[in-house]
């Protein structure tokens, strides 16, 4: 462990804290009441306006739904609509909604919502910009009646109803809208009960929605040491954690009867983020350099325990037509030297590595940055937390990050010139438009692998590894996902057995 002392008055703190602790993991009366740990809190409830995958783990088919649901398995089926029909050029969605779904505030659910939350999206001042070249593809929204929206698109998208699915389409109430961060009105089967800002949130569950779940309150707590993760599990403190971080841990609770562990997969992309708008990182060579200056094996093995795959692009081996590109920039330090010296780079190259709070970026900036120092690029880490990643490195302030781009399919951002790490091609935005311009299947794939191999290409960020996801929870606790296609808890499914 990198930080034993720190570690050590971790596991103190919490072991006080759960002492204290009155809250409602001290007594769950016929197993009606659920606390689970989660490493960041969310800094809003909105996912439709701000990129926190957090937003999602807690809201997401809890408060607010979409027409859409992305199951465990990632199938996608009917949510709040009851189906739809697509014509056969892909441009055209028919979508049949489903009726006497109320708000939590009694206010009916119909086709206006539905337009009015596209629209939203759609706007230029909207804040929805994590997916916002889905909804820019709407051309038109039509509601021919309370329970029929029919979308017609610019260009085919057979991947629409997944999209619709995420957390940046759900269906906000027209009229709270704009409170949704703070105070969300949804069609799920909770509503928000409280907000300790920076401890813990609390839903509890509607007497009125078609759903009746088993967990009638559940809270989830805010811890981002692992240490602290490992702690509040064996106190009791909490039921479970969906996504468990504290993985050098692991084998203590697959060895302890009380607890089970399930591993699964996600879409994640881990990487070694790079601001390509910053010199010398304008430079393809040096970006490539770095790249050949990281054992992506090593830091999988050193970092993740071995729960993770390698990756060579912005893309998770979970995706159709996944290719790995692992072997494109294989680790070579000796070249990396080579690529830095031929860019006329003046060693050593001192930059700054921005680290936010979760164990993978942490633990795993000491070894990138011990990395880097053998090619002769000196990291100065520094640690901010979540809200100071949001306001620096997100918005492009910084020199290199460590962070996993949990979203499926998110290639879009590549073609946003303002994103975060500032990549500009005209020649990926090319395959992108020919990807969503071809409704032939064989075509799509081939341009689908093109796109990896130009990203790949251009070394736009150094990809690290696709995480594994463990979750670990109390022994009875049934229904939590064990794999993540998308960020989200849904409680609704979740039951003790005993």
């Amino acid at each position: 462990m990198l930080f034993p002392r720190r570690a050590t008055l971790a596991l103190i703190a919490v072991a006080a804290a759960a002492a204290a602790f009155t809250g409602p993991a001290a007594a769950q009366s016929g197993k009606r009441n659920l606390v689970l740990g989660m490493v960041l809190e969310p800094p809003s409830l909105d996912p439709t306006s701000a990129a926190a995958a957090a937003i999602g783990e807690v809201v997401h088919y809890n408060i607010l739904e979409g027409l859409t649901k992305i199951n465990v398995d990632g199938r996608v089926t009917p949510l709040l609509a009851e189906s739809w029909e697509e014509t056969p050029d892909g441009k055209t969605y028919t979508f049949r909604l489903r009726k006497g779904v109320t708000f939590s505030d009694g206010s009916p659910f119909d086709a206006a919502a539905v337009k009015f939350s596209f629209e939203r999206a759609q706007a230029p001042d909207s804040k929805n910009k994590a997916k916002k070249g889905v909804f820019s593809n709407i051309s038109t929204i039509a509601t021919p009646d309370a329970h029929t929206v029919i979308l017609v698109l610019n260009q085919a998208d057979p991947s629409l109803p997944f999209r619709l699915g995420e957390n940046t389409a759900v269906i906000l109430h027209p009229k709270t809208a704009d409170q949704a961060g703070t105070k969300p009105v949804g069609t799920g089967p909770y509503v928000l009960a409280d907000w300790k800002k920076g401890s813990a949130i609390t839903l509890t569950a509607r007497s009125d929605v078609r759903t009746k779940p088993a967990v009638q309150r559940v809270t989830f707590r805010i811890i981002n040491d692992p240490a602290a993760q490992v702690a509040a599990l064996l106190a009791g403190d909490i039921d479970g954690m969906p996504r468990f971080a504290a993985l050098q841990s692991l084998k203590q609770f697959q060895q302890d009867k009380r607890f089970t562990v399930e591993t699964g997969s996600t879409a994640g992309k881990g990487q070694l983020t790079i601001n390509n708008k910053r010199k010398p990182f304008d430079d393809v060579r040096v970006r490539r350099a770095i790249t050949h200056a990281i054992d992506r094996k090593a830091f999988v093995d050193g970092v993740l325990e071995g729960l993770g795959q390698p990756i060579g692009s912005h893309f998770a081996p979970t995706d159709a037509g996944y290719v790995d590109l692992t072997g494109q920039y294989p680790y070579d330090p000796e070249k990396a030297k080579a690529l830095l010296k031929e860019a006329g780079v003046t060693m050593p190259l001192n930059v700054t590595l921005t680290l936010p709070p979760p164990p993978y970026a942490r633990k795993g900036g000491e070894v990138v940055a011990a990395m880097l120092a053998k090619v002769g690029i000196n990291a100065k880490i520094e640690n901010v937390e979540w809200a100071q990643w949001l306001s620096g490195p997100f918005k492009g302030n910084f020199d290199m990050t460590i962070i996993n781009h949990v979203e499926p399919l998110d290639y879009m951002q590549y073609t946003n010139k303002a994103y975060y790490w500032g990549y500009d091609s005209p020649a990926f935005d090319k395959l992108v438009a020919q990807h969503a311009g071809t409704t032939n299947a064989a075509e799509r794939l081939k341009i689908w692998q093109q796109m990896q191999r130009q990203l790949a290409t251009d070394a736009v960020n150094a990809w690290l590894f696709n995480p594994a996801q463990v979750a670990v929870a109390k022994k009875g606790l049934k229904g939590l996902w064990a794999s993540s296609p998308i960020f989200a808890n849904d409680i609704a499914a979740v039951r003790w057995e005993r």
